[in-house]
């Protein structure tokens, strides 16, 4: 990588930076920060320069305005420095301003990569996100089961924050080791139990990173795909309003989902299918709707018991889903008589690719759908389904059947992609 300026062919060089300011960077670097017409950064970066004449600018507000400044006073043949908190490339602005202009990036040690140097254990094997800037939600979910995770926090996503929403999923198997001005004069680290953390005050500056505790691994509890029925908080005494686990996991398997899907279940009841969906939709989100308050209150019950973190509201489905964004795949447990609108306005929002499954009990509800879903240009096909669960007679052993049901399986074509009957139609 070329180390000078090169007039009007220099790239603009983005630097990342420790909370110790200067004494983080070689003399190399300090040499082109000195010799730069124009410094771009956050106000604690360019905090660190205090004699710096040349032209400053404080990174606010939105990254593409800063992106379009830079590649404008490049063209110019202005050397141009940004600096980043440690690794630009790693959550930083680094990342972003390489997709819209040529730069040069030189990585200091990352924040995340300090904290495990403070407890003397290797991360390439952390589950690594950032709550900095962005909302906790889905985080649950993402992490659950992962004995090593390292979080970038804000000053809302502080440690107390982190912890309060780990109690709230009963995650207690974690301890929390937090890590604050690394570097800086003012660096403090330590350990704590999740309740301790709730009554400490930290510094803005900080990366937590949580651990199981030994004693506490192995009862980390773990639900593989098809929970069982009985799991499921239900509605008392009238249980039964739930997808059975055969139904629910071939469902889920017609979903289609993927890591970051974005999932609509409507009508969720208890939520098993949703819970499910965001365990499989770890990074994505999971949006659910139910119209009984009380089916609700179990969904939300069961949301803590099963650490899945989705968007639960009340209301009757088609009201309330412009509030959700367009989803890859959509459940429906069953429909009523809304079925037409609901349908097409799932059509209209679903994104290309994705997904619509809907459980039917009835034939006209079948015919309504397969009509409906084709009329909408999906591609529709059907399994009949009818689970025999067995029971004990005696000393004997005899089968009782649960009630048929139809999965209707509903897809949007990628632009420019056969539909199902069209490749049948060629082969």
């Amino acid at each position: 990588m070329e180390n000078a300026w090169n007039g009007k062919d220099g790239k603009p060089k983005v630097i990342g930076i420790g909370d110790n300011g200067r004494a983080s960077l070689p003399p190399r670097y300090l040499e082109w920060i000195g010799q730069c017409d124009v410094l771009v950064g956050g106000e604690r970066q360019l905090g660190f320069f205090p004699e710096f004449a040349g032209e400053r600018i404080v990174l606010k507000g939105p990254l593409s305005e800063a992106a379009r400044r830079l590649k404008e006073e490049a063209a110019q043949g202005k050397k141009c420095v940004v600096l980043a908190s440690g690794d630009p490339l790693f959550y930083g602005i680094g990342g972003y301003l390489a997709t819209k202009l040529d730069v040069d990036v030189y990585p200091a040690t990352s924040s995340v990569q300090a904290a495990f140097s403070r407890i003397g254990e290797s991360w390439q094997d952390a589950e690594l996100i950032s709550v900095h800037g962005r909302s906790m939600k889905g985080l649950a979910q993402r992490i659950d089961g992962k004995p090593k995770v390292a979080l970038l926090t804000d000053e809302q996503n502080d440690p107390r924050a982190i912890a309060a929403y780990l109690l709230e999923f009963g995650m207690t198997e974690y301890r929390m080791f937090v890590a604050e001005n690394l570097d800086g004069d003012r660096e403090r680290c330590g350990w704590y139990e999740l309740e301790e953390a709730l009554g400490e005050s930290y510094s803005p500056l900080n990366v937590v990173i949580l651990r199981h505790r030994p004693e506490a691994a192995a009862s980390v509890p773990s639900w593989p795909m098809g929970i069982d029925d009985e799991a499921f908080a239900q509605r008392k005494p009238d249980k039964g309003l739930i997808t059975k686990k055969e139904i629910r996991v071939l469902s889920l398997a017609q979903l289609g989902l993927k890591p970051d899907s974005i999932v609509w279940d409507i009508g969720t009841c208890t939520g098993s299918v949703a819970i499910e969906a965001a365990r499989i939709a770890r990074r994505g989100a999971v949006y659910a709707i139910e119209k009984n308050a009380a089916d609700l209150d179990n969904c939300r019950t069961n949301m803590k018991r099963f650490r899945a973190d989705i968007t639960a509201v009340e209301g009757r489905a088609p009201a309330g889903l412009d509030a959700f964004p367009d989803p890859d795949a959509v459940f429906l447990g069953g429909t009523g008589g809304e079925m037409q609108e609901l349908l097409r306005l799932c059509s209209a929002r679903l994104r290309p690719g994705g997904r619509i499954v809907l459980n039917a009990v009835t034939i006209e509800n079948l015919y309504e759908a397969n009509r409906i879903l084709a009329e909408e240009g999906l591609d529709v096909s059907i399994a009949m389904v009818q689970p025999s669960r067995s029971k004990p007679i005696l000393d004997m052993t005899r089968f009782e059947g649960l009630n048929p049901v139809y999965i209707i399986t509903a897809v949007r074509k990628q632009p420019g992609e056969a539909s199902e009957k069209e490749s049948s139609a060629s082969d």
